[in-house]
């Protein structure tokens, strides 16, 4: 399934309850969009997560569904609410309450990319940003709710992966002198986003790849998780935060050479992911 906003890869059986999504490696770029902008090309994608659609393209071959946004993070962030509004870069926007990420710049309609390089020449009419959401963000959600609910009926729960990748600058120097630099981070909202054996499940993909992971530090998970993650219902959201620079050359937005490599140990995790979620899927789901 497509749209000019996303790609829905089914697989040609869903086997379980997992479901990959990537809301932000969209890159495609609107020709108007960039005409506003005063960044080129190559700047502008710097607070895209590039490429990791492709690092999770082999989730339909092991039985569970990707949804890929195509429309870029800077266009639109389809990790925000949609009332996320930035009165900095929205005309008829009155300031409300203190929202850190509307603050910084991130809010549903960014006025910034990464190094809170400014995206706009001046600001945005409200009824732009109310058309990019209508376009944009409604059939991102929508289909994302749907394939939520429908694996949840087939299987009596859903668990999320949301797809992600983190400057590798985040990272450098976080947490206690001389602490080992995680190279994913899941986040689950410290428990209010998914079970302790989904993420457990998750960490010990990751880990069994050669990877070091970390939980919720520095990132927690943001709206999809807030939003989508109830696990006394059965539905859990875990956000994978993956560092740029073992795969890309971040300042190029470019593949590494190596990339194949490590799109071959992310196939490898989520079939690790995909296989422990069906020798355990509860009795409901037979």
């Amino acid at each position: 399934m497509t749209s000019d906003v996303f790609r829905l890869f089914r697989p040609a059986r869903q086997l379980g309850s997992v479901i990959f999504a990537s809301p932000h490696s969209g890159r495609d770029y609107p020709a108007d969009f960039l005409a506003q902008s005063l960044l080129d090309g190559r700047m502008i994608r710097s607070s895209e997560d590039a490429f990791v659609d492709q690092l999770f393209a082999d989730a339909p071959v092991f039985g569970a569904p990707l949804l890929a946004a195509t429309m870029p993070r800077a266009y639109l962030d389809l990790n925000r609410a949609p009332d996320e509004l930035d009165p900095a870069v929205i005309e008829g926007i009155a300031r409300g309450a203190h929202n850190p990420r509307v603050s910084s710049g991130l809010g549903v309609i960014p006025r910034v990319v990464a190094g809170g390089r400014a995206i706009y020449r001046g600001k945005l009419p409200l009824a732009e940003a109310e058309a990019r959401i209508l376009r944009c963000w409604h059939p991102y959600h929508r289909a994302l709710r749907d394939l939520i609910e429908t694996t949840h009926g087939a299987f009596g729960q859903a668990v999320l992966i949301d797809c992600h990748s983190m400057p590798h600058e985040a990272i450098e120097g976080h947490g206690r002198p001389g602490a080992v630099r995680p190279d994913v981070v899941l986040g689950d909202r410290f428990g209010a986003a998914a079970g302790r054996e989904m993420v457990e499940r998750v960490e010990a993909a990751f880990a069994a790849a050669g990877l070091r992971v970390a939980r919720n530090a520095p990132f927690a998970g943001a709206f999809i998780a807030q939003s989508y993650g109830r696990p006394s219902a059965g539905r859990h959201v875990i956000q994978v935060e993956i560092d740029r620079s073992l795969y890309m050359d971040e300042a190029r937005v470019e593949k590494r050479a190596d990339f194949g490599a490590f799109r071959e140990v992310i196939a490898g995790v989520v079939a690790e992911i995909v296989g422990a979620d069906r020798v355990r899927m509860p009795v409901a789901a037979e």
